[in-house]
């Protein structure tokens, strides 16, 4: 028999509904209705401006169920200033705030040198900010896996958190694992092209495994070309229950007590 979606618990562990594109009149709504619907029981909203991270505890107060993280993302990286952080760290004493996020470095679309180690400057200031604050870190490392690790073996010692979207190598992963680190999967895991992820999500302990959308972007098979949105997480988990040979809901239980485990999640809302 199919399993019965109301008995798993999922958690969309990156998501954006504080995206301008859930900012239609009850868009936010809609789509944590629907998340409900199969299953996807929790959220957390990562900011990647202040401007977003704004929006993110706003959403955490309205919802229930929703959480934030705050932060200012490697595409949106300048000096912070003293203003700054003393509102990232105001947010973070707010009860459905649960991390530094969403910061790290993107290698990517950044080619110019300066930039670039503004970037990594920024990166080392807010994780710095997050053991102050004794919270976990949400990281993304896109492009940028050898600056990402050096600078967590140096830097992130005491602390917790995940590599978002993970798109590294295996032997890259293990490394971020000795340090203690969750690895995301996200959207990308279902496509056809997916290289060298699938592999990576059979060899991993699933004790560091988190599924995630990182909603509106990069929606799963079969909803890609469509905005990403948390109801699709279910996919994901779907794929990594095929990946693993085990059952859905197992792969749900797992993946929500890691998420308890480095958010302090709930569980009950």
């Amino acid at each position: 028999m199919p399993e019965k979606k109301e008995d798993i618990w999922l958690v969309d562990t990156h998501t954006h509904l504080n995206d301008e594109a859930f900012a239609g009149e009850g868009e936010a709504e809609a789509a944590l209705a629907r998340a409900h619907e199969v299953g996807v029981r929790q959220i957390i909203n990562h900011g990647d401006t202040m401007a977003s991270s704004a929006l993110a505890v706003k959403l955490a107060r309205q919802f229930p169920g929703v959480y934030a993280g705050v932060g200012i993302h490697p595409e949106e990286a300048r000096e912070l200033t003293q203003e700054d952080t003393d509102q990232l760290t105001a947010w973070a004493a707010l009860p459905g705030v649960v991390c530094i996020g969403e910061i790290g470095l993107d290698y990517h679309w950044v080619k110019d040198v300066d930039q670039r180690a503004l970037q990594r400057r920024i990166f080392v200031e807010q994780l710095d900010l997050a053991r102050q604050l004794h919270l976990p870190v949400c990281i993304h490392d896109r492009e940028a896996h050898g600056d990402t690790l050096a600078i967590l073996q140096k830097e992130g010692q005491g602390i917790r958190g995940v590599l978002h979207c993970y798109s590294g190598s295996w032997e890259t992963a293990q490394e971020f694992l000795k340090l203690g680190f969750y690895l995301g999967v996200d959207g990308p895991l279902t496509f056809k092209k997916a290289a060298k992820l699938p592999d990576i999500v059979r060899q991993m302990p699933l004790d560091r495994l988190l599924v995630e959308t990182d909603a509106p972007y990069m929606a799963p098979v079969p909803h890609r070309g469509q905005r990403n949105e948390p109801a699709f997480v279910r996919c994901v988990a779907e794929k990594v229950a095929q990946l693993r040979g085990l059952p859905l809901a197992e792969i749900a239980a797992r993946t929500t007590q890691n998420a308890r485990d480095l958010y302090g999640l709930p569980t009950q809302i």
